[in-house]
């Protein structure tokens, strides 16, 4: 085997060997990074304990509950129409071309909509944009029409079905009642608990002022000269003070809200699962393993076939 690896590195032409170098090199350089970001996730879900909702510190934490929806208008699953807290979902097409076939995409996407986490001492509202998510169910099955027959009625049928199953839907969802891993950004709204930063919060003000430029003339303009000076400047601070100062006693009195959403980390990720976090340690390790394993399969192939390549 080896003999007729190293005769081919040798004497396959120039364009066809490049071409499978490159694609076994950059799938083993994908694999290799694959690897590691599989494994640092593996590590952040193990090394970070877990909080309960009440007790939370402000921050990057771990939360372990259940599902519910916030009342209001249910979530439903845009193929099945279910009830759930999120869903993903993707609808694919069969094409062929000469001797190609293949399943394009045509539609896809995401919930963005706001649902809770419950644990036995409170709530948390989940903003689920930027989460990397495992739902507890994923329903996949074909069709001949562009939307599913099963929930046609919101969706005009196309054209009349001709037994030809030629789309592929996938949803995926995660329900009220669920169990729920979570771990991202934990801040606290209102109450005692609530922490503000005073200085930002001045400089964002004033920002905000500095935008509508006129009114801030109008108002603060005591000499009339077009332009603010060192103490009408000093004067605008204030102001923003004690309005930011107002603010934070108006929401320390309001009812305390836990949210949880995406960091602005990327080394920390934004994660919401439907298993166990020991399910999930499993399942990132086993794809870290599954990528080492890749990159040795490839990665350090292709550097020998380009040695043997290069040594003739």
């Amino acid at each position: 085997m080896l003999e007729n690896a190293t005769a081919w590195a040798i004497h396959t032409p120039a364009g066809d060997f490049w071409e499978a170098v490159i694609y076994l090199g950059g799938f083993g350089l994908f694999c290799f990074f694959a690897a590691f970001y599989y494994l640092l996730r593996a590590r952040i879900i193990e090394d970070t304990p877990t909080s309960k909702i009440r007790s939370a510190a402000q921050g990057y934490t771990e939360l372990a509950g259940y599902c519910e929806l916030i009342n209001g208008n249910p979530i439903k699953g845009p193929l099945t129409g279910k009830i759930c807290t999120w869903f993903s979902y993707k609808i694919e097409r069969y094409r062929r071309s000469g001797k190609r076939s293949h399943w394009s995409v045509v539609e896809q996407g995401k919930s963005e909509e706001l649902f809770l986490v419950k644990d036995d001492t409170g709530q948390a509202i989940i903003d689920p944009e930027g989460a990397e998510v495992t739902a507890s169910i994923k329903d996949i099955w074909r069709g001949s029409t562009r939307f599913p027959e099963r929930y046609q009625g919101e969706k005009k049928r196309a054209w009349p079905s001709l037994g030809l199953k030629r789309y592929r839907y996938t949803e995926e969802r995660m329900h009220p009642g669920d169990p729920i891993y979570a771990i991202g950004m934990f801040i606290t709204r209102g109450g005692d608990r609530a922490e503000f930063n005073i200085n930002r919060d001045v400089r964002e003000l004033i920002s905000e002022w500095k935008m509508r430029s006129d009114h801030l003339l109008v108002v603060h303009d005591k000499n009339q000269d077009g332009e603010l000076d060192m103490k009408e400047w000093e004067t605008v601070r204030e102001k923003a003070l004690e309005e930011v100062l107002a603010y934070h006693d108006e929401l320390r009195l309001s009812p305390i809200v836990h949210f949880l959403g995406k960091t602005s980390d990327s080394r920390r990720p934004f994660l919401l699962s439907a298993f166990a976090e020991s399910r999930l340690v499993k399942k990132m390790t086993l794809c870290s393993r599954l990528a080492i394993a890749g990159f040795f399969l490839t990665g350090i192939p292709a550097v020998w076939l380009i040695a043997v390549r290069l040594a003739q």
